[in-house]
């Protein structure tokens, strides 16, 4: 039968595309082996696997725009641009009762990509590690600049992405011989290399971390390699690439609920469109 996987990329405001994706999974009773998340994949994934249509949208489209997410508020409020403690605390935890217990409970297979401050690379957190407080996952969506460095079982965390952007290496190392890769950016994107001043403000900002500031930097490698991975697997049959089919105006901190709710459309049509590539993959008729 093998092991169907399921990889998500991050993506920040254009994951509502990744949201779309997998609430049409989640229709189409499409239950995965093993899932892996980066970034805002990581707290997607967690919504996929609670089968949750109605919080996909929520999380994606209809908070997204929210202003004290992103800008002046929470730059005021947290001391960054994004305010991944409003995200995390009122929204999740106090508005929505986001609960991850039932993943942790079930055991299901599932990773979480965090990138570990000390050792400088990016290390994996199951299903046991998902904590009430939805720490882990926080501590997954942290971009460097944008929020601050995060606490985690006593250790110091920023989002994993920093060099693991599209996780399939992971996700066949862990035995998955089938899987659904979701990405947020558009057929012939080709990531480039940091300008200068990103390399500069990433050294001011990170004096005491010149492998992290390395790692960011330099991260546009570690995405063509993973993309190069993703596309052999394909070839072969191994897999199928989710994108999205249009170019629709998200960015990673940026978009406005009409664009989101589009973005969030596109998934879902995309997804019926692979319909018959997705059913031949996991063997079913």
């Amino acid at each position: 039968m093998g092991k169907l996987g399921l990889v998500l990329e991050g993506g920040g405001m254009r994951g509502a595309y990744t949201a779309g994706c997998l609430a049409w999974m989640i229709k189409n009773n499409i239950v995965t082996d093993y899932g892996i998340g980066i970034s805002m994949g990581a707290l997607h994934l967690c919504t996929y696997l609670l089968k949750d249509t109605k919080m996909l949208h929520i999380t994606s489209v209809d908070y997204m725009s929210n202003e004290n997410i992103i800008g002046i508020r929470p730059l005021l409020r947290e001391g960054r641009y994004v305010g991944y403690n409003y995200v995390f605390e009122e929204l999740l935890k106090k508005d929505l009762h986001y609960d991850v217990r039932p993943i942790r409970e079930q055991n299901l297979g599932m990773e979480i990509g965090l990138y570990d401050m000390d050792e400088c690379k990016t290390v994996y957190f199951n299903s046991q590690d998902l904590d009430d407080d939805l720490q882990m996952v926080k501590a997954a969506c942290v971009l460097p600049i944008a929020g601050n460095i995060q606490n985690f079982k006593g250790k110091e965390y920023l989002d994993g992405g920093i060099t693991v952007m599209i996780p399939i290496e992971r996700a066949i190392e862990q035995g998955c011989d089938k899987n659904i890769v979701i990405v947020t950016k558009p057929e012939g994107y080709v990531r480039k290399a940091a300008g200068a001043f990103m390399r500069w403000f990433m050294k001011a900002n990170y004096p005491t971390r010149p492998k992290m500031v390395y790692d960011y930097t330099h991260r546009h490698e570690n995405y063509n390699r993973q993309m190069g991975i993703i596309a052999d697997e394909v070839e072969k049959g191994r897999a199928v690439l989710i994108r999205p089919s249009q170019t629709i105006p998200v960015k990673r901190f940026s978009g406005d609920p009409e664009n989101l709710q589009k973005l969030y459309d596109l998934g879902m049509a995309d997804m019926e469109a692979k319909r018959e590539e997705i059913f031949k993959l996991i063997g079913r008729e």
